[in-house]
């Protein structure tokens, strides 16, 4: 150990001399830093060229619209046998429906089509040597509803909408001939008997997507009858279209439609309710509410509320309960309601 020392010491102090020149050198340059030290132009024939450097085009595009569509098939059955001393009909009922819709967004501007199709039959079936019923709709309506609004503020817009409502196959009412057996009595409505167009104008409350409200003061709703087989008829043509039902006291008026007219316009005040809300994961509420003032007598409107309670079961299968309440007193002086719990298979796009 004692033979390297001196080799150590050589070492040791080469390396403190090194580090003090260096500190000694680094110090006069901070207190004196030379700028002029470097004479040659550094720029001198230096070529600034521009390169265009391709951007690969990802395909990314913006898409304003939203779709969703729900088509399903609904089915009851019920059968007794024909000792069944309970009371009881067997019967079998089919329904189908198919709603979509399509939502475009686009900064201030909001584009919303909506339809709802639903059809229905039931058929009862008497004991073995009874009458046979016929088959009857228990369910039938065509709704198309478009609305074009502008947002003056988060919650508010301008709104002009367009609505179409009407049936797709006739409906009757019943009565039985002098066997029991049932007859069709009279022909009440069809395809565009009647039919609705309504356009309005107003302002639309929005604070969430589940929920919106309208106010249309500027509304239109024109009344057509386009079928012969359901307009209103005099007593003379009752009389000859119906022979074996019992003569009418007064001419007919359907819809606020006298016999001769088929076609009717109103003008009134609209307010229209919309909400779609899951109550929970598999528990949806969905309820439409519309009121229709006309301006010549805005005392008694007319008053329309579906709504609908779904709850899921399985991804296909689920169960609703819906009702209808109706007051129209060009259709009858009382509320008209309907209202039926059924089970069955609903395909959803988007999955």
């Amino acid at each position: 150990m004692m033979r390297h020392l001196p080799l150590f010491l050589s070492f040791l102090a080469i390396f403190c001399s090194v580090q003090a020149f260096s500190q000694v050198d680094l110090k006069g340059l901070r207190e004196d830093p030379n700028t002029k030290r470097l004479n040659a132009d550094t720029t001198k024939g230096v070529q600034i060229k521009q390169i265009n450097v391709p951007i690969p085009k990802l395909g990314l595009e913006v898409d304003y619209w939203k779709h969703w569509t729900k088509f399903g098939l609904n089915l009851n059955q019920a059968t007794f046998s024909d000792n069944w001393n309970a009371g009881g009909v067997s019967s079998i009922a089919v329904g189908g429906t198919f709603w979509h819709k399509s939502d475009y967004n686009r900064d201030r501007f909001n584009f919303v089509s909506e339809v709802d199709l639903k059809y229905g039959k039931i058929q009862n079936f008497g004991k073995k040597g009874e009458f046979k019923p016929l088959a009857k709709k228990n369910n039938d309506r065509i709704f198309w509803d478009n609305k074009l609004a502008y947002k003056f503020t988060n919650t508010w817009a301008l709104y002009f909408s367009f609505t179409f409502e009407s049936q797709f196959d006739l409906g009757y009412t019943y009565d039985k001939d002098t066997d029991g057996n049932e007859i069709v009595k009279e022909t009440v409505s069809s395809f565009m008997g009647p039919g609705y167009f309504t356009e309005s104008f107003g302002v639309e409350y929005k604070p969430d997507k589940t929920f919106s409200l309208r106010l249309g003061t500027g509304t239109a709703r024109q009344t057509l009858v386009l079928d012969d087989r359901v307009k209103p008829l005099t007593i003379a043509e009752y009389a000859e279209r119906y022979p074996n039902n019992k003569p009418i006291g007064k001419d007919q008026e359907k819809w606020g439609l006298k016999p001769g007219q088929s076609f009717k316009n109103d003008l009134a005040f609209q307010i229209t309710a919309n909400l779609d809300r899951n109550l929970s994961q598999n528990l949806n509420l969905k309820a439409r509410y519309n009121l229709f003032a006309d301006y010549k007598d805005v005392t008694d409107p007319d008053h329309r509320l579906d709504a609908t309670l779904s709850a899921k079961v399985t991804s296909l299968v689920n169960v609703s309960l819906s009702g209808i309440l109706v007051y129209n007193y060009d259709e009858a002086s009382k509320i008209q309601y309907s209202q039926a719990l059924t089970l069955g298979v609903i395909y959803a796009l988007p999955r």
